[in-house]
C-alpha cells in the first residue's frame, strides 16, 4: 500500500502543472495521503496549516522574505538586533564561488532557498561539493509546492557551529497572532544521521505535553532553560512585529546567550503526523485556544 501511495504522489507531483491550481490539487492529495482524511475548515493544527498553505497568505512579501535564510537575518536585525543572528561567515551565490572558497575547518553550510538541508563540517572534513552543486540546481517549491519558495534565488550560507556544539538542543516556538504558545525541543537532530531524533513538546509554563509531531516523543525530563523568560520576551517582540497569523521561530541557547536559527512559515509542510493521533486536539487547543 505504501508503494502505491508513493507512486500516486510521484505521478501527481510530475503531472500536475506548477501553478496555484496544481499546487492546491497536489496539496489536497498529499494531505489525504499523510493524514487519512480530507482537511476540514476547523482550527485543527494540520488543517490550519493546509489552509494557510493553499491560501494567498504565503504570497505575502514578508513571508517570502523570511523564507530566505540570508534575508531573514536582515529582518531580525531590524527588530531585535544583530546580536540575535547566527553570524554569517560567507554567502556563496554561485557554484564557482563555492569552488573558490576556502571553507573553515569547522562550519555549518546550508542552502538559503531550501528547507531541511545542511552540511556540518568538523575536524577538517572534506566538504560535499556534489551535494552543494545539487542545491544550486534545485527549486524547493517544485518539491514541496510551498509558493513562498518559488522565487528564491539559489545561494549557500556558511555559518560557525553555534556554541561549538553540533548537538545543541533546538528550541522551536509556535507563535499564533504574535504570541508564543507552544515550545518544541529537538534532541539528537544531527547525531547518527538523525536516526535518534526525538522531540519534546511543552507549553510556555514548561509543562510537558503528551504528544509529538513527525518524530517520536522524547520520554526523559528536560531542564527549563535559565533564560526562558528572556527567550519568550524576545520571541514575542519578533513574532508580534510580523503581524502574521502564524510563524515558528527557532532558537539556540546556552542558557545565557541566544541566537535565532530561522523563522518558518509552514512547519513540516502541513504533513506532520501526531504521536498519538489524539495529540492533535490538545496541540490545537494550546495554540488556538
Amino acid at each position: 500500500m505504501r508503494f502505491l501511495i508513493d507512486f500516486i504522489r510521484f505521478l501527481l507531483h510530475h503531472i500536475l502543472p506548477k501553478n496555484r491550481m496544481g499546487d492546491k490539487i497536489y496539496s489536497l492529495f498529499n494531505f489525504f495521503f499523510n493524514h487519512g482524511h480530507l482537511p476540514k475548515n476547523k482550527m485543527i493544527f494540520n488543517d490550519y496549516l493546509y489552509k494557510l498553505k493553499t491560501s494567498d497568505e504565503l504570497f505575502n512579501p514578508l513571508r517570502v522574505f523570511l523564507t530566505d535564510k540570508e534575508f531573514v537575518k536582515i529582518y531580525i536585525k531590524s527588530v531585535i538586533g544583530d546580536e540575535f543572528n547566527v553570524p554569517t561567515l560567507k554567502i556563496l551565490r554561485t557554484y564557482q564561488e563555492v569552488l573558490n572558497y576556502k571553507f573553515p575547518s569547522e562550519c555549518v553550510v546550508k542552502p538559503t532557498h531550501m528547507s531541511g538541508q545542511i552540511i556540518i563540517k568538523k575536524n577538517s572534513d572534506q566538504i560535499d561539493l556534489k551535494k552543494i552543486q545539487k542545491w544550486f540546481s534545485m527549486n524547493y517549491y517544485n518539491r514541496s509546492r510551498e509558493i513562498n519558495y518559488k522565487t528564491l534565488k539559489p545561494k549557500v550560507i556558511v555559518e560557525p557551529i553555534v556554541f561549538n556544539n553540533i548537538n545543541l538542543k533546538d528550541y522551536k516556538f509556535f507563535c499564533y497572532k504574535g504570541v508564543p504558545k507552544l515550545i518544541v525541543v529537538d534532541f539528537d537532530r544531527y547525531v547518527n544521521e538523525g536516526k535518534n531524533h526525538r522531540r519534546k513538546y511543552l507549553n510556555t509554563n514548561w509543562e510537558d505535553q503528551n504528544f509529538s509531531i513527525l518524530y517520536p516523543r522524547y520520554e526523559g525530563n528536560i531542564d527549563k532553560p535559565l533564560n526562558l523568560d528572556t527567550m519568550l520576551s524576545v520571541i514575542t517582540k519578533l513574532a508580534a512585529s510580523t503581524n502574521l497569523s502564524f510563524i515558528r521561530i527557532d532558537i539556540y541557547t546556552d542558557n545565557q546567550k541566544m541566537f535565532i536559527g530561522e523563522m518558518t512559515n509552514l512547519p513540516d509542510n502541513a504533513s506532520g503526523r501526531f504521536y498519538p493521533d489524539s495529540g492533535e486536539k490538545l496541540c490545537s487547543k494550546i495554540i488556538f485556544g
